[in-house]
């Protein structure tokens, strides 16, 4: 047969399989269902989704009653539908001191306390770098305060700060000291935008002992704390934290799955995500409405997952799939942070996570994908919203981070590729400023018509990459592609 002739009939036959499965999702798709939950889940009632509130309980029940009620399957090891998780909520201290010298550093203003309990005394000082595990090796710790720069050298993003935060305490506790201080001198990321934040209670994983050490920020920009322990004119600081209550609370990661079909791509998994939670009630806007309903951040998307599951029940591919809904994102990315530290399902068998956060969107013809252009199944997604009648674009505001700033970063680091597929935007502009984190993040004013697009639209991408016989692949050079090769190994 001619060549052309023969490829011709491939490309009729492709756009023939690709109209019947766009069908199907056409046809089993529930319009007035999915609005249905999309309008429960940003309502009043859940008071804003807020992990540390008790309607936070409304969110998951509702999800999981809905996982079981499609035929999703609990994943074994959880319970039921739930990932319990061991949260702590700390509150700032009544006091919160530090004397380094002749300079005092107060709660709120150059500190910031964020966990640990009460404490006050002298202490002999030991400047440790990064308080990287190399840092502490050899070092005499017991009885005194460890100090660090925050972060690590390579990792300065929000959500590796907390977290290499969490495994310095962890190291210190374990080597005796009494407390662990940052210096906090990254200049692109304004003090004054952290202390407002952070000098409120703050939600944590609850890590035991060394949650108890206490774990101090101090604003040290131009390094001169730095600089004054390396010339030996800071031995010892002063430290008084008094009034300090921490709260345990327990989170949940709401989770199901679903067998491939396919003998051997069943054993692999596709990861579909999306935090359900946001950021409760807080200052009211000039209407007086003070909950945060969160419709855009993260109700829809926690509604596209829910409808993934709906679809792949009845419609299962050939690789198995994750459905995973994260709590405390809002948080500091801590429910997806805890999975990919204690997986249900082991990591190297999960070959990609298709996750979705938003801020919100200001065009409605196009899916904008953090992380377009470093992944190979990038043609796939666009091939899934293009049947949609949508366009898929890469990020257009990368100098605001959002790659690492929401929760596939987590699996990102791990090796496993990871895009955040979110709502359409071209800018971070006035547009979505007018909504991100604030109470009129509303359903009534969101284009309905373009949420339907959107959830169908990811449930095709699914399809595409759970029936793909390649595996998805991290493109050459991308930062992570070394990580991919720890995890999975040369491919």
């Amino acid at each position: 047969m001619n060549k052309k002739i023969l490829s011709l009939a491939l490309l009729v036959s492709l756009s023939g399989l690709a109209t019947a499965q766009q069908e199907t999702i056409e046809k089993r798709f529930k319009d007035k269902e999915a609005i249905g939950h999309f309008t429960y889940l940003a309502s009043d009632e859940l008071m804003g989704r807020d992990p540390a509130r008790p309607e936070m309980a409304l969110a998951y029940d509702y999800i999981a009653k809905y996982l079981k009620k499609y035929k999703a399957q609990p994943i074994p090891g959880s319970d039921g539908y739930f990932q319990n998780i061991p949260f702590r909520l700390s509150q700032p201290p009544k006091t919160g001191e530090l004397m380094i010298g002749d300079s005092k550093f107060t709660q709120g203003e150059e500190l910031l306390v964020l966990d640990g309990e009460a404490a006050t005394g002298s202490y002999e000082v030991v400047d440790l770098g990064f308080g990287l595990e190399e840092d502490f090796a050899g070092k005499d710790v017991k009885g005194k305060v460890v100090i660090t720069n925050v972060g690590a050298p390579d990792q300065m993003s929000p959500a590796a700060l907390f977290a290499l935060g969490r495994s310095k305490t962890a190291r210190a506790q374990e080597a005796g000291a009494v407390a662990l201080v940052e210096r906090f001198n990254i200049p692109s990321i304004p003090w004054q935008l952290v202390a407002n934040y952070l000098n409120r209670p703050t939600m944590g994983i609850d890590q035991g002992e060394s949650s108890n050490l206490p774990y101090l920020w101090v604003k040290d920009v131009e390094n001169t704390l730095s600089k004054g322990i390396s010339e030996g004119k800071v031995k010892n600081i002063q430290l008084n934290v008094e009034g300090k209550v921490n709260t345990k609370i327990e989170g949940k990661n709401v989770m199901a799955w679903i067998e491939g079909t396919d003998p051997e791509l069943k054993d692999e998994y596709l990861l579909l995500s999306a935090h359900y939670d946001h950021v409760g009630v807080g200052t009211p806007d000039a209407e007086g409405d003070s909950i945060y309903n969160g419709a855009r951040d993260n109700a829809v998307g926690t509604v596209a997952v829910m409808n993934a599951a709906k679809y792949f029940a009845k419609n299962p591919p050939k690789r198995s799939i994750i459905l995973a809904l994260w709590t405390a994102e809002e948080k500091g990315l801590l429910g997806s942070a805890y999975f990919a530290e204690n997986p249900l399902i082991p990591l190297d068998q999960i070959i990609y996570n298709l996750n979705i956060d938003n801020g919100g969107y200001n065009d409605t013809e196009v899916i904008t994908v953090i992380g377009l252009g470093r992944t190979s199944s990038d043609p796939l997604i666009s091939q899934a919203v293009t049947e949609f009648g949508l366009e898929a674009i890469a990020d257009p505001s990368p100098e605001q981070g959002l790659y690492d700033r929401s929760d596939n970063v987590n699996f990102a680091r791990k090796g496993i590729p990871a895009p955040t597929f979110s709502l359409g935007f071209r800018a971070f502009d006035d547009e979505i400023n007018k909504y991100y984190h604030k109470p009129g993040d509303q359903v009534d004013n969101f284009d309905l018509d373009y949420a339907v697009k959107y959830w169908k639209s990811y449930i095709r991408a699914a399809e595409l990459i759970a029936n793909d016989p390649s595996k998805p692949k991290w493109v050459a050079g991308d930062k992570y592609e070394q990580a991919s090769k720890e995890l999975y190994g040369d491919q």
